[in-house]
């Protein structure tokens, strides 16, 4: 059996043997949600992404306690693209092709530098099964710690709940929609790099993050400009 059928072989598995606890997880979210979405569309979210995430996930048993969160995450940010839920604060997302490295370094420091003031998010145009170890040492010596975070799918909800889009290396993956500020980050891989080697990254990523949420709480209405990639 090859690896592409054994994953989807365990992902089958999976779902099978967890039916019952992401039909728990589909009930509180349509609690959660209800009035804005149907019970079907919540379970059908619920579903998509536990499949999404058990492709690449390492350590199954905390697929559904991230399953919910994630599945939580992108029906609120389908909400808020419909106009369904109001959005507070301004939305932004980082993109790279992992979801290991740079966007999660990045959303991060971003959710620090903007203090509750900004609503952070980041994904993976081919997420990794889990961070880079290197990044969550480099990140722990600030003080931050991933190791509660995973890599997560890029989607289309996320995308078109967000005023802006940082992508850092992950081509022509993330769908463009007009009214939106698009940026491109060009920053090194810190894939199978060591330690000192992502420290400059970071480093290097925290001061452009400091620029961005200058730009989005000093001119709050700059999240609307559309720019491109």
């Amino acid at each position: 059996m090859t690896e592409h059928h054994e994953n989807r072989y365990e992902t089958s598995r999976g779902l099978r043997e967890n039916t019952e606890l992401l039909h728990r997880i589909s009930n509180r979210l349509t609690d959660k949600f209800a009035g804005i979405f149907a019970a079907e569309t919540v379970e059908r979210y619920v579903f998509e992404t536990y499949t999404a995430l058990a492709r690449t996930a390492k350590i199954t048993a905390h697929l559904p306690a991230t399953t919910e969160h994630f599945a939580n995450d992108r029906l609120t940010a389908l909400a808020k693209s419909k106009g369904a839920v109001a959005a507070e604060v301004p939305e932004v997302l980082f993109v790279c092709a992992q979801n290991a490295g740079r966007s999660q370094m990045a959303a991060a420091l971003l959710t620090v530098e903007a203090k509750g003031l900004i609503h952070v998010r980041s994904a993976g145009s081919l997420p990794a099964a889990e961070l880079d170890p290197a990044v969550v040492a480099a990140m722990s010596e600030m003080g931050l710690d991933l190791t509660r975070d995973y890599p997560k799918p890029l989607t289309d909800d996320v995308v078109r709940a967000s005023d802006v889009v940082i992508t850092m290396g992950c081509g022509d993956s993330c769908p463009i929609y007009p009214g939106k500020r698009y940026e491109d980050w060009e920053l090194a891989d810190p894939a199978g790099l060591p330690v000192a080697a992502v420290r400059i990254i970071r480093d290097e990523i925290h001061d452009r993050v400091k620029e961005l949420a200058a730009s989005l709480l000093h001119n709050p209405s700059s999240d609307k400009e559309e720019s491109n990639v």
